[in-house]
């Protein structure tokens, strides 16, 4: 008689081009499974190296280095069977592969048949593409490997259930963004219902760079149900049992509740900050604290992510500061217990406006004047991080990159931008999020409800030179997540003068774009390995 595979999905943070250090924590992974009585563990996609490891791929030593951390690997497969993902090299070329190792043995290796060159995906820079199914034989049952983007195609599970395979394990290393979970579960349970059989979707977490991996991996069985579900942003085994028939939980804890969009989207933040600053190993971020609602929100995330003894918040008045901004930052600071001071920009304003005179006699006072009052406070910021090895975050949002009104070398002067791809009417709705959750009002009321202004110019508020937030976000969305044109955004509804103002802004402020800090990719398309506009060009945007 068969034995039952008690399989666990073993949910990790893997570090890029970390192999050996990843090789020990699927070690370590390993053993607890096997001390919970699995006997099959599986990882995620490239776990080994870490993903997406980008051109760490073409390094020569790569293969040895790969070679040598599955041979630690399979030593510790003695009664059970590891499912991993790594690069390896056949012939001269590269695939994307998922590989079973039982009692020290190879048992089966996989090449990626389906390699997505999309969006932030950019694998046929690398990977040849797999021919061939794999089903091996564990414990007396037929388990299919397909690797991420392979069950977004209807092939390559096909080609699995007729190859006779009873379960279906899929290594991902799939990124957030908004909405992602729903396409995923509606997508596997398609394979699900159709094919009568059960899948196990093992997806990693962590940021790396701009992206962020949430997990939320799942077992799903014939009826297309989920039976196990792990949480998001956390590292986690979550065990399941298939008797042959029947796919089940192993605990009656099994189902974590999913998280709504709101939840997911601060979790993202979080987790992409937290990493990046962990896994670059900087002591701690420093921010400037304007009293507004995004340096405010990403303070709270700071926290969040790292603590408030690894944060420190610095406001940084000039003359047309008001007094709520300066009250409003100092309270935030308060509440969060933060490091927290107050350095005026005024004498270093001065100082530049007194060498900057001669040249500019005669011309008249404009938004250069405003910018300077910004690359002070990027001066100022750079200098503290520089001391003290704390990075700068920034604080933009996605509607102020995509119209270019942030400063070169001023606001935009930093290591890591939290809100780079959060357009302005979310921060508004994640700062209300981030104020009911357990320690309660943290951003202060009127931070949130005051109208937002950059406050470099007497009686300035966004929407003077912007439209209202609400209408710039819709036109952004529509013009850069679904590359409408002009003319069909003004069908939709949108004044002409509007949609052509803000489309000319997108497409005249990519150089400053290409000049911004990386942050975290919380949309279908962010700035960055997602959109890949020419700076240079003709490019006529009306239709």
């Amino acid at each position: 008689m068969s034995e039952s595979l008690q399989i666990a999905m073993a949910q990790c943070n893997f570090h890029v081009g970390d192999i050996e250090g990843n090789c020990e924590l699927m070690i370590a992974e390993t053993e607890k499974a096997r001390s919970a009585g699995a006997n099959v563990i599986v990882f995620s996609e490239l776990a080994l190296t870490g993903y997406p490891p980008e051109d760490l791929l073409l390094r020569p030593s790569l293969q040895l280095r790969v070679s040598t951390a599955l041979g630690q690997l399979a030593k510790h497969s003695q009664n059970i069977a590891i499912v991993t993902g790594f690069p390896w090299k056949e012939a001269g070329q590269l695939y994307n592969c998922a590989g079973v190792w039982l009692d020290g043995e190879c048992v089966g290796r996989y090449a990626k048949q389906c390699l997505p060159n999309y969006q932030v995906f950019d694998e046929k820079r690398y990977f040849a593409t797999g021919r061939d199914s794999l089903v091996v034989e564990l414990f007396g049952h037929k388990v299919g490997l397909t690797v991420c983007e392979d069950v977004w195609h209807p092939a390559p599970v096909q080609h699995c259930v007729e190859a006779g395979a009873e379960v279906i394990l899929n290594l991902n290393a799939s990124p957030y963004h908004i909405g992602k979970q729903d396409e995923r579960t509606q997508l596997v349970s398609g394979h699900c219902v159709q094919h009568k059989i059960p899948l196990l979707y093992v997806n990693q977490v962590g940021g790396q760079d701009e992206l962020v991996f949430d997990g939320a991996s799942f077992a799903m069985n014939q009826r297309g149900e989920v039976v196990q579900q792990l949480p998001e942003y956390q590292s986690q085994i979550g065990m399941v049992r298939w008797d042959g028939e029947t796919l089940t939980a192993a605990s009656d804890a099994a189902l974590v509740a999913h998280e709504d969009e709101l939840a997911s989207l601060y979790g993202a933040l979080v987790t992409g900050v937290r990493d990046y600053v962990n896994k670059n190993r900087f002591k701690g971020v420093v921010l400037g604290l304007s009293g507004g609602i995004d340096s405010a929100l990403t303070l709270a995330i700071a926290v969040d992510a790292l603590g408030p003894e690894r944060v420190r918040a610095v406001m940084m008045p000039f003359q047309y500061t008001s007094d709520m901004s300066k009250q409003d930052a100092a309270l935030q600071a308060e509440r969060m217990g933060v490091q927290y001071e107050s350095i005026s920009i005024e004498p270093m304003y001065n100082a530049f406006m007194a060498a900057l005179a001669p040249g500019f006699e005669g011309l008249a006072v404009d938004t250069t004047e405003e910018n300077l009052q910004s690359r002070c406070r990027g001066v100022l910021l750079m200098a503290m991080s520089n001391k003290t090895g704390y990075m700068v975050l920034t604080t933009g949002n996605k509607s102020e990159m995509a119209v270019g009104y942030a400063t070169l070398y001023g606001d935009m002067a930093g290591g890591y931008g939290a809100l780079k791809d959060v357009y302005k009417t979310r921060v508004f709705d994640l700062a209300r999020y981030r104020n009911t959750l357990a320690d309660g009002e943290v951003i202060p009321e009127r931070v949130i409800t005051r109208p937002p202004s950059a406050e470099l110019a007497p009686d300035q508020v966004d929407e003077d030179s912007l439209p209202a937030y609400p209408v710039l976000d819709a036109i952004l969305e529509a013009y850069i997540e679904f590359d409408k044109s002009a003319d069909t955004i003004i069908a939709e509804g949108f004044e002409r003068e509007d949609v052509m103002r803000v489309v000319r802004l997108v497409d005249v402020n990519e150089y400053k774009r290409r000049q911004a800090p990386v942050g975290v990719r919380v949309t279908r398309r962010g700035f960055g390995r997602d959109r890949r506009y020419p700076i240079t060009n003709g490019w006529k945007a009306g239709v």
